[in-house]
């Protein structure tokens, strides 16, 4: 299939091609399997088929954007991507996430955000563009800073107020226009924990389809003040010892354990 063909016709597909298959922002799975081959999704592939395509690796990965609950014909079930994050393996579930950011930005993109006509696919790219104002429009990211803040043997954790998952982590935050991402580590910080930060470091990014996320990684010391929690965005945040850690994000699934992981090693390696 022609490399730069991001909207292929089902006609284009060859037996090596591998899909995904969504409906309403959620995965077809069978078991913990939702990477399908052709012979397994053939009865999806008709002609007003909607296939986007999503990356190349060991043959090409494809979307399939599904308009009714297609259950009945190919078995499984849909569950949200968020679900499969402690399933399959890590290359597994970029190919998942990237697929479920492609449709959201499609979806979101069906008409032009400038003057309302229908927009149509570009040819070789991906993109889709406004044949009346011929806007364009490409897939994008929302960078955001994620950071573990350390002092000494302790790191701060807190647990969001939004998010109900039982996890203590980092913070983090979006980062705003005319900031640096290091400008953003000081302000987020201060603006949710009320405590000042220094010798900001950066370690790692990661792609974080929730929706559509960049997730970029820090280490920042701390510096002065005391622990202020942001109402309605921290519901518990504090001072953790590293040999007595809460319940937090294992370091093969987020950046976030990654850090905390990071850390932790750095301080027993130094008192060994």
């Amino acid at each position: 299939m022609n490399k730069r063909n991001y909207f292929p016709q089902a006609h284009q597909l060859v037996d090596s091609d591998k899909f995904v298959v969504l409906h309403k922002n959620k995965i077809f799975v069978r078991g913990d399997n939702f990477i399908w081959n052709r012979a397994e999704i053939s009865v999806l592939l008709g002609p007003n088929a909607e296939l986007l395509k999503i990356d190349e690796g060991k043959g090409s990965y494809i979307a399939i954007h599904c308009k009714e609950n297609v259950e009945g014909l190919i078995g499984g079930e849909s569950r949200s991507l968020r679900s499969l994050l402690f399933g399959k393996s890590d290359d597994d579930f970029t190919v998942a996430g990237k697929a479920s950011q492609i449709l959201d930005w499609y979806n979101s993109h069906r008409f032009c955000g400038s003057c309302g006509t229908l927009t149509i696919q570009h040819e070789s790219q991906r993109a889709v563009i406004c044949e009346s104002c011929k806007a364009q429009y490409f897939p994008r990211i929302n960078p955001c800073v994620i950071m573990l803040v350390v002092r000494g043997n302790e790191i701060l954790l807190a647990r969001s107020a939004r998010f109900k998952s039982g996890f203590f982590s980092c913070l983090a935050g979006f980062i705003e226009v005319g900031e640096t991402a290091e400008d953003t580590v000081l302000r987020e910080v201060k603006e949710e924990v009320g405590i000042e930060v220094q010798n900001i470091q950066y370690i790692k990014s990661q792609s974080w389809p929730f929706p559509s996320q960049l997730m970029l990684g820090y280490l920042a010391e701390y510096k002065s003040g005391d622990i202020v929690p942001e109402p309605g965005e921290i519901e518990e945040v504090g001072w953790y010892d590293v040999n007595n850690l809460p319940n937090v994000p294992a370091p093969g699934i987020s950046v976030a354990g990654e850090l905390i992981q990071l850390y932790v090693n750095h301080i027993k390696s130094m008192n060994t």
